[in-house]
């Protein structure tokens, strides 16, 4: 019987290496992102000479937006990695970011809802800057009852992980 059993954790263990695919996947969505930055920011370019100071905030918070999704996604690359497929030691890496290695489960929860609150605050803050073109009220309210709704989720996260951080130390 220990014989099946370690040859069932053994597969059971090696299959976190089934994960990768998925991390692969990830970089090339990052790739598509680099990608359609590099379109937006030539086409704000282009319009700045004939837009006004509303389309300007607008076109900068569309590249903020984009911004904040390559880093969430480099975020869930990164820490999945480390996770769930092989540890990254520092050391051997002391260039890398620290915000990108040693981010356990809960870290990780809450870099991935705060950069979520983040990208639909940007969103918010367009629909506000080019509130003549989104004159929908229904649309609007959804927006930023959506944005409540993520923001209210993180405060509880944060919450919930204080009162499990402060349980374990018991």
């Amino acid at each position: 019987m220990n014989r099946i059993e370690r040859v069932v954790e053994t597969i059971v263990f090696n299959s976190r290496w089934l994960v990768v695919p998925f991390l692969l996947g990830l970089i090339v969505g990052l790739v598509a992102v680099v990608y359609k930055f590099v379109l937006k920011l030539a086409e704000f370019i282009m319009q700045i000479p004939t837009t006004g100071p509303a389309d300007v905030m607008v076109g900068i918070l569309t590249l903020v937006d984009l911004t904040l999704v390559a880093n969430l996604i480099v975020i869930v690359i990164c820490s999945s990695y480390e996770n769930f497929v092989a540890r990254i030691d520092p050391a051997e890496y002391p260039d890398w970011p620290e915000g990108v290695i040693r981010i356990g489960f809960s870290g990780l929860k809450q870099k991935l809802l705060g950069s979520i609150v983040a990208i639909a605050a940007v969103n918010v803050l367009e629909w506000f800057m080019d509130i003549e073109r989104h004159a929908d009220n229904v649309k609007l309210a959804w927006v930023v009852g959506i944005l409540l709704a993520f923001a209210v989720a993180m405060l509880v996260l944060a919450i919930a992980d204080r009162v499990s951080k402060g349980d374990a130390s018991r």
